[in-house]
């Protein structure tokens, strides 16, 4: 037995991995799901959706699909100890099409790490005696720019007039030099770019061990940021006119709340910020010990996700409502919604307390390790799931690393048209189509009609019991089989009937083909699912029926139907033997 083991292992390479302890665990996965989907996505998506009118179905849709879905794929990948990929060979063989579209979903999802690139840039602004976007006196600015000084005067700075502010204008002139549209990418924006390198040296270095090097960062990454975000609360909620940008954030608009649009954009933030459908959460849970609590894991984990995410709504919704007293416009016309939110409103809000530098420096340095924490959790998930198809691979001494660093290094060079002078253009595609939406949407149903009806809801139910000594709730498996699959169908249809064209200001709307590009990204996850269903079911033998219901069946269901059918043989063999013994003799 002891042969067969060591024969086993040398044959894999070196050993899966596993968290060192369970705080570990809990700080990679909050340090993931606890990102920019919070502190830069969430208030961003309530700007733009009415303020309050956006926690209305985001609550709801937080409760009856982030949190069922939370906890089933939590519950996979510490059951199977796989990949995204492996876990459905082992559940249902007909869904691992699921695990190959997710892995194309957190690809897409590496361009995230242009944030970081960002935030980076400002961060070595921050060091300079004055702070750029609190002047107009640089070579960038037009003479329509209005200083931070003056912004308090009864000039009205926003999109409706010919003014704009030193702050948008740094945005937009000098750390992005915004071009005129997706077709105009022009050159390369070199200090973006080296600071993109520096964004993929440090996610090497933090995943080029594994789960031994990671598990060891987050105890630094995952905690700062928060200390930041309460030092940047207080402040927020101080200043002269803050009262009146939370009371936006908070008073919800009964007539948004009809909106359908706003209900999809709510759904898929939850999708975004709990790291759903996209198999991350799978992997993470793999490397749990199998009698792990994940059921107690996923409440603890969403609630801190979505208390992060309402509290950054203050941070952000204070700081408007200051620069909307300041201005003399409504809340709602203060600035753009939309990335550039937090490279707008916060840099401002800063650089009105005392300090400037040394609060900016510390804002710019949460949101790169929000970011670094996203990041390297998706990489490493990407890197894990492939390895556990390959483990006689890429599982070898050495190898490991060196296929992390291709990995890096393919990623960067596929990059830099995002720090090029039209990547702004490039990256809001991405995310409206690659990552969210359609993709997600379709790999939701796809798990829940996997899990829920083909493998079974109850029998994940038995399995999560055995693993934590716990039965789930009646709640999860109504959700399972039908709320999610029910609402993201619904949501997907909304999206699609009442689809427009999408725009990254009021001045510029994307070409036709710049949408036809962004629904092939989205359909190059989605396909993967039937794609991959309809070649296993070519590729098996017998009849139709017995393919399928082979493919249905997890892998222990058909090793106990071989080793039965193997029994029975043998017992009519042996009963063969005993009638022909008389005869011979």
């Amino acid at each position: 037995m002891n042969r067969e083991q060591k024969k086993t292992k040398k044959s894999h390479g070196k050993a899966r991995g596993k968290w060192a302890n369970k705080t570990e665990y809990l700080l990679v996965v909050a340090g993931n799901v606890v990102g920019l989907g919070n502190v830069w996505r969430f208030p961003y998506l309530c700007y733009k959706n009415g303020g309050g009118a956006f926690l209305v179905p985001y609550t709801i849709l937080a409760v009856l699909c982030g949190l069922p879905l939370f906890l089933m794929e939590t519950a996979i990948g510490q059951y199977t100890q796989e990949g995204a990929v492996t876990c459905w060979r082992k559940l249902c063989p007909l869904a691992q099409g699921i695990g190959y579209g997710q892995l194309i979903i957190i690809l897409y999802g590496f361009s995230y790490i242009v944030i970081q690139a960002w935030a980076l840039l400002y961060l070595i602004f921050s060091f300079s005696a004055q702070l750029p976007w609190t002047h107009c006196g640089n070579s960038w600015n037009t003479d329509n720019c209005v200083d931070l000084q003056h912004s308090q005067s009864n000039v009205t700075v926003g999109n409706f007039t010919n003014t704009t502010s030193a702050a948008t204008e740094f945005w937009e002139r000098r750390a992005l030099s915004i071009s005129g549209g997706i077709g105009e990418l022009g050159s390369v924006r070199w200090d973006l770019a080296l600071c993109l390198l520096a964004c993929w040296t440090f996610c090497y270095f933090c995943i080029w061990k594994g789960v031994r090097s990671s598990g060891k960062v987050v105890y630094f990454t995952a905690v700062f940021p928060y200390v930041m975000l309460l030092v940047l609360l207080i402040r927020g909620v101080t200043l002269p006119g803050a009262w009146e940008g939370i009371k936006y954030y908070l008073y919800p608009d009964l007539k948004r709340v009809a909106v359908l649009e706003v209900w999809v954009e709510a759904g898929s933030q939850i999708f975004f910020s709990y790291s759903l459908a996209s198999g991350i959460l799978t992997v993470l849970g793999s490397y749990n010990e199998h009698n792990n609590n994940c059921y107690k894991d996923t409440f603890l984990l969403c609630l801190l996700n979505s208390g992060t995410s309402f509290v950054a709504g203050f941070v952000v919704f204070s700081v408007l409502g200051f620069m909307a007293e300041r201005q003399g416009v409504p809340v709602d016309m203060v600035v753009d919604s939309g990335p550039g939110l937090a490279f707008i409103a916060y840099p401002q809000a800063t650089a009105l307390m005392p300090l400037p530098q040394f609060w900016t420096i510390c804002f710019f340095l949460m949101l790169i390790l929000l970011s670094v924490d996203t990041h390297f959790v998706n990489v490493e998930c990407f890197i894990t799931s492939v390895s556990d198809l390959f483990p006689e691979h890429f599982r070898r001494s050495g190898r490991s690393e060196i296929f992390v660093l291709l990995i890096c290094i393919a990623s960067y060079l596929t990059q830099l048209p995002l720090v090029s002078e039209g990547g702004i253009y490039v990256f809001q595609l991405i995310d409206l189509y690659a990552f969210t939406r359609t993709g997600t949407a379709i790999m939701a149903v796809s798990q829940c009609l996997a899990v829920g009806w083909i493998f079974g809801a109850d029998r994940l139910y038995n399995i999560i019991e055995e693993m934590t000594g716990t039965r789930p709730c009646f709640y999860f498996k109504l959700c399972w089989k039908y709320c999610i699959p029910v609402l993201t169908t619904g949501s997907f249809i909304v999206y699609t009937l009442n689809y427009k064209q999408m725009e990254i200001s009021a001045a510029y709307v994307y070409p036709y083909w710049a949408h036809v590009l962004g629904w092939v990204m989205s359909m190059s996850s989605i396909l993967m699912v039937p794609l991959f269903a309809v070649v296993q079911i070519c590729l098996g033998t017998g009849p139709l029926r017995q393919r399928l219901s082979v493919l249905c069946q997890p892998v222990e269901d058909q090793t106990g139907q071989n080793t039965k059918t193997g029994a029975v043989e043998t017992d009519e063999g042996l009963k063969m033997l005993e009638v022909s013994e008389p005869e011979m003799s």
